[in-house]
Order: structure tokens, then sequence, then C-alpha cells
């Protein structure tokens, strides 16, 4: 074309989680049964919505007002009903002004980087959501700046790495928190958070908090919501329906914007955002209309417990079946339903394989794998898919220079998740060997 089309960061934009299904549909084509331990989506891997949940949602849609437009920011009354909870618990002060909803968090992250001033960045995680990194790079036409999540130290911010990433690079305007983390199950202390918002107080910065699975914690670890100690720093804190619930489907999040009136910069980009989303009009009402009904429903919390009690008991079945495998350095997960796996230094090379019977997958995984500058954790996990059917996610997808892997925790059937386990752990061992 006579005039470049392309966004400067069109390159950044990847998200290996679904790039892969496409690879796993074409072998489940050739006869490869798969299981799919890549997405985070708890209704494909049968979770059953309650029969309670799903009357609510069908008495809403009965409701002409269901089908219509809502307020740009979302449902008055949700949002009041949002701002109560968070007023609730804490000396946090927020209304229904400071919360606007989006279609799926997907949406607002897309807003959050996208109407940022393209030299402002965002310091994310590394390991980090790739949506996350993406639209961070996107953004800003360049590769994500990153801070350290230690697999050495149970998957916790390196603090020091933080301070000297925003002390060095003044470009540096925000810091992005995921807790609990996807992709790595951990879940931070409070004094770890604390110190990252005494970081963003020091040098003027303001926090994006992605705390969608907030409510799904277990194994001991004491944390909290940044809402409950931001002090005056500007946040903005990311929830949704679509992982607790779970509606993967309704495509419903929403921000909660915390000390706007203490920075008229930062008030003034908070803006931005709401323009943006005026300009679509609104997001989907239904989903917005149920939320409190479902959330406050007497079987609500019975429900989640069960759902928490099951990860947390495949959490410790993942960690022993992998914890032995030489070669890998592993964590158990504390919150989520993710577990991701290091490969030590040194322990892959372009040279390692699994058998794989049919010639036809063989031949496929080999072409796939034999892209030049392909990283050898995603080489792993195209063995692995081809050799055995489990389909995971390489770990330097998540903007990462660790090889290594995510898997998921949402399998219901226990025994198939032991077999599923093992089957990858019994698989490293031999492809380290080959």
């Amino acid at each position: 074309m006579r005039t470049n089309i392309v966004h400067i960061g069109a390159g950044e934009l990847t998200y290996e989680i679904r790039k892969i299904v496409t690879v796993g549909n074409k072998l489940e084509a050739l006869g490869l049964k798969t299981s799919w331990e890549n997405i985070g989506d708890p209704i494909a891997k049968g979770e059953m919505v309650p029969g309670w949940m799903k009357e609510i949602v069908a008495k809403a849609a009965m409701d002409d007002a269901s089908y219509g437009y809502c307020p740009t920011k979302g449902v008055l009354s949700t949002r009041q009903f949002i701002a109560n909870q968070v007023n609730s618990r804490n000396k946090a002060v927020i209304d229904s002004e400071d919360i606007l909803f989006f279609n799926g968090l997907g949406d607002a992250i897309s807003k959050i980087f996208g109407f940022l001033k393209r030299t402002a960045r965002v310091l994310v995680p590394t390991p980090s959501y790739s949506t996350h990194s993406s639209a961070e790079a996107a953004h800003a036409g360049t590769r994500p700046l990153t801070y350290i999540l230690d697999p050495n130290n149970k998957w916790y911010p390196d603090l020091d790495d933080i301070e000297k990433s925003v002390k060095y690079n003044p470009a540096v305007a925000g810091i992005l928190i995921i807790n609990p983390d996807n992709p790595t199950g951990a879940v931070y202390p409070v004094e770890i958070l604390e110190a990252i918002v005494e970081i963003a107080k020091r040098y003027d910065l303001f926090l994006i908090s992605d705390e969608i699975y907030q409510n799904i914690v277990y194994n001991g670890i004491n944390t909290a919501p940044l809402s409950d100690i931001i002090g005056d720093v500007p946040a903005i804190t990311m929830h949704g329906m679509s992982k607790e619930m779970p509606w993967p489907g309704a495509r419903c999040g929403w921000i909660e914007v915390y000390n706007r009136d203490k920075d008229p910069m930062f008030s003034q980009y908070v803006d931005s955002i709401l323009n943006a989303k005026m300009v679509e009009v609104c997001s989907t009402t239904l989903p917005q209309m149920v939320y409190p009904e479902i959330v406050s429903h007497p079987l609500y919390q019975e429900y989640l417990q069960e759902r928490i009690e099951r990860y947390n008991r495949f959490s410790h079945i993942a960690y022993d079946c992998l914890k032995g495998v030489k070669g890998v350095l592993v964590n158990r997960p504390t919150g989520s339903f993710y577990m991701s796996v290091c490969f030590e230094d040194g322990a892959l090379n372009h040279r390692q394989r699994l058998p794989i019977d049919n010639p036809e997958i063989r031949e496929m995984i080999e072409k796939l794998v034999g892209v030049p500058g392909t990283e050898k954790d995603k080489r792993f996990v195209y063995y692995l898919l081809g050799s055995t059917g489990v389909c995971v996610v390489p770990l330097t997808s998540f903007a990462s220079g660790l090889n290594g892997f995510r898997v998921t925790l949402l399998e219901r059937d226990e025994n198939e998740f032991i077999k599923i386990m093992n089957t990858i752990a019994e698989s490293i061992r031999r492809y380290l060997k080959s």
C-alpha cells in the first residue's frame, strides 16, 4: 500500500494460550486425543454451573431491561453494591462513580494501556499474563518493561529489581501487580504488596492491580486486595466474573479507581478511559444486572469454597507429581488455578525430542519446532502435545526469558488429573534424557 497501515506495536500482540489450540485441533483431526491444559476456562473443563445461578440469569433474561443499554459506567445499582462491598472492609473511600464496567478484562486492559501516552511505560511482571504484557508492549511499540518474579522464592516479586527498574528508567509511570498471579499461581503476602505501594509513592507512580482471582486463595497465604493498603497512591484495580463465578462467556469485568483526586494528570488519564468507553456506549447489561444477586445468594460461598478446596487439593497433587523430577523447579500454587514449572538452566537443547508413533503427527511437530528461533520450551511443549496429547503453554510466551510451561488445575476428575500430571513428569524425564 502507498502508506504503511500497520500499527507500530502490531508485532507485540501475541497469545500463545489460544494459538496452540490451532495446532491441537489439527492434531485431533489426525486422531490425537487432547487434554486441554492450556486455557483457564473452568466451563470448558467441565465445571457445572449451579442450577440456582442459572435460574437467576434466566429470570433476568425475561426482564426487558436486560436487553437495553445501561449507563456507560455500568448498571448503577451494581456499581453501588460493589462500592459498598469495598467500603465495608477497609478505610478506602470509593463510590459508584469510581467504577467502570467493560466487556471482560481484555477490553479493560486494552484501554488502560492503549490510552497511556506512548512514551509512558508500565512495569509488568515476568512471567506475565500475555494480555497485559502484549498490550503494554503494543502501546509502546517495543518489548515490555518487566520486573522479575523469582521462581527460587515462591514466584514472589523481586523488590530490588522493581526499585532499580523504576529508579533508572524515568519513562516508567506505573507498576502492574497480578495477585493472585497468572501464570505462576503465586499469592503475594501483604508485606510485599505494601513494599510495592511504598515504591510507587516514593517515585510518584500509579499502580494497576489485576485481582480477578482475588477470592481464589488457598494454602494459608495472608494477602489483601490493593484497596486495603493503597493509602493515597493513585491506582486502578481490575475485577471480573469470568473466573470466580465462573462465567467467562459473559465477558464482564470492571475497574475500580482509587485516589484520582490526588493527581490531576492521573484523573485526566482516567477520563480518557471513560471517554473511550463512552464511544462504545456501554458494556453488556445482563451480567451486570445479576452480579449482586448471585454473589449474595446463600449458596454462593459454599459453591466457591468447594472449588477452592478442589484447587488446593489438586495443587498438592501437581506439586507432588513434579517436585522430584530432575531438571525442573516447581513451586506449589497458592491461588488462582495455574502452576508454572521452570526448567533448570542448561536442561533444554534443540536436539531433544519425544517419540511420536503417528508419522503425520510427527512430521507436523518436527516442522513446527524446526522453525528458526523457536524457543526451547516451546519445542518441549509441542513434542509433549504430539507425543501424549497433553496441551500446556510455554513459559516464554508469558514475556519471560525462563524456559518452562504453565498448566491449569481445572480438570475435575481427580484420577484423570493424576494421570495427566504423571504423564507430564514422565515426559520431562524422557525428554531430558533424549
